[in-house]
């Protein structure tokens, strides 16, 4: 969905690599957010706060944002809300394989302790299926589904809600958001999934590197130091 939207002009759509990769610090905001909602911890989020965090967005899809459904509704009720429908046992089978593969992932754990960005949006990512998920996506990722398809129904009103799904094409969404239909150009379909975990673990590898070259740094500086340390106390 993200690339069908940003080709129909919607350019800064906000997805869960606007978290995880693209802006890491919002996981920040987002754990906040989460902490707010589910632990009763800090002040719910107001539109104020969502402009902070997404004011500069055109459109909002995926994780975490889903988590907060009904706050994004509340807050923007003049939005267009587009339902991307799904079978619930294929979604979860490759949720499975995927984002809660990268939940569980030990590298990833690893990782969060001693790299800025995995250190900041591995906890809000666990944070996020610890709550949202109730916990146990294994058991109740698919009953969260069917209840989060049935409040989104509840809450927007019929004129800006389309149900849609991405073998519909073009023609239902650009018809909802009054849009022209790109011409030539077939629907996206980019969320190939079957390299997720080696996308994953590639970037892993070079956090680990990332890791390893600012050790280096620090260990080459307080040699350094220490040079020079010695040679002031000969003089």
């Amino acid at each position: 969905m993200r690339a069908a939207m940003k080709q129909l002009g919607y350019v800064d759509t906000y997805h869960m690599m606007s978290c995880s990769i693209e802006n890491p610090p919002d996981a920040l905001m987002w754990m906040d957010a989460l902490t707010a909602k589910y632990d009763g911890i800090g002040a719910p989020f107001t539109r104020a706060d969502w402009d902070q965090l997404l004011g500069h967005c055109q459109a909002v899809c995926d994780w975490p944002a889903i988590a907060f459904a009904k706050e994004l509704i509340e807050a923007y009720p003049e939005a267009k809300v587009v339902l991307t429908n799904r079978d619930v046992n294929s979604w979860h089978a490759s949720t499975m394989k995927t984002v809660f593969w990268r939940v569980m992932d030990p590298q990833l754990k690893a990782l969060s302790y001693v790299n800025w960005a995995a250190g900041m949006y591995q906890p809000m990512l666990k944070k996020f299926f610890d709550t949202f998920f109730e916990g146990d996506f294994e058991g109740r990722g698919k009953d969260v589904f069917k209840r989060h398809y049935q409040l989104v129904r509840e809450l927007v009103p019929a004129e800006n809600l389309l149900e849609f799904k991405v073998q519909d094409g073009w023609e239902p969404l650009c018809q909802f958001l009054g849009e022209s239909i790109p011409c030539g150009e077939k629907f996206p379909n980019v969320n190939d999934n079957r390299d997720f975990v080696s996308r994953s673990r590639r970037r892993n590898r070079m956090q680990i590197l990332n890791v390893g070259v600012r050790c280096l740094e620090c260990s080459l500086i307080a040699a350094m130091c220490i040079w020079l340390v010695a040679m002031l106390w000969r003089m």
